[in-house]
């Protein structure tokens, strides 16, 4: 079932900010603060999952950090074989 949201007292520049970035995305206002909605409810959601889940997490080995892994092939290339460093 779907239920309807008001908001009272949006200043007028906030709403014609909103109105703006509709436009640009060819969408309603409606349609736009929906979407709004939506992405804030996923990262609750997302959220509420890391949460829930912080007792079955296990450190990245230092080798496999993927900001590591990310730096070592922009200024080193990839020649390094992986499954070599995992043993």
């Amino acid at each position: 079932m779907n239920l309807a949201l008001q908001i009272r007292d949006v200043p007028e520049e906030i709403r014609d900010l909103l109105a703006k970035q509709a436009a640009a995305k060819g969408q309603s206002m409606q349609a736009y603060l929906l979407d709004m909605v939506r992405r804030e409810a996923q990262l609750a959601i997302n959220v509420e999952m890391f949460e829930r889940t912080r007792d079955i997490r296990f450190p990245i080995p230092p080798e496999l950090d993927p900001v590591a892994i990310v730096r070592e092939g922009r200024d080193g290339g990839f020649e390094i074989d992986r499954d070599q460093l995992v043993e």
